[in-house]
């Protein structure tokens, strides 16, 4: 039995290397405060932080860069709420390309504020390059990012959903070796703190 699965786990890992199989993973914080009406307050705050996309680069530590940018590939500042069509380009720490995101679903509830991004096209590239995902993972992949209330704690979510690796076809372009490493350097450590720090940050537990 023990061979068995050690076995399957070899296969499952070849398959996402291949980039033929999907992960799901998702990172959490959560702050409970002494009652519902500072909670409240609180969360307010956490909606600031959650909209100001840019100030996600000044997480303490070797972080991301995050710059957030219009439909047209247009800077937008930290004072513009992220909005569906927008972009998200990440800059990781080293001499990596760049990764784009575009913000494909946004949800604003009284307890509950949510964006959903997805792996995109550089919308600053030329008409060739636009036809490429400028991204470690295929498009078919999502990012959730939330924050909710319920009573007097306060969560910050960052749900990664039908990850898989860029590495094939012209969707990956020229970035096939550099997107595999960016994925399994990613998953085994940098991608558990970028977003736990987030999260940790959104809720509160951490300032910049």
């Amino acid at each position: 039995m023990g061979i068995m699965r050690w076995l399957q786990k070899i296969k499952e890992e070849k398959d996402i290397l291949t980039g033929d199989a999907l992960k799901h993973k998702v990172f959490s914080s959560s702050n409970k405060f002494p009652s519902a009406k500072i909670a409240k307050e609180e969360f307010k705050r956490s909606m600031a932080k959650l909209f100001k996309v840019n100030l996600w680069t000044h997480l303490p530590g070797i972080t991301a860069t995050f710059q957030l940018y219009g439909p047209q590939g247009e800077k937008k500042y930290t004072t513009h709420k992220p909005n569906i069509d927008d972009y998200v380009r990440i800059d990781f720490p080293g001499p990596f390309p760049e990764n784009w995101v575009k913000i494909t679903d946004f949800n604003q509830l009284e307890a509950l504020v949510e964006f959903t991004v997805k792996p995109s096209q550089d919308p600053t590239a030329t008409d060739v390059d636009k036809e490429k995902t400028a991204h470690f993972f295929k498009d078919i992949s999502s990012s959730t990012f939330r924050i909710e209330i319920k009573n007097k704690t306060l969560y910050a979510y960052q749900i990664g959903l039908n990850e898989m690796i860029n590495n094939k076809g012209e969707e990956a372009g020229d970035r096939k070796m550099i997107n595999t490493l960016l994925a399994e350097t990613g998953r085994v450590g940098f991608q558990q703190f970028q977003w736990k720090l987030l999260t940790d940050y959104l809720v509160h537990k951490i300032e910049i």
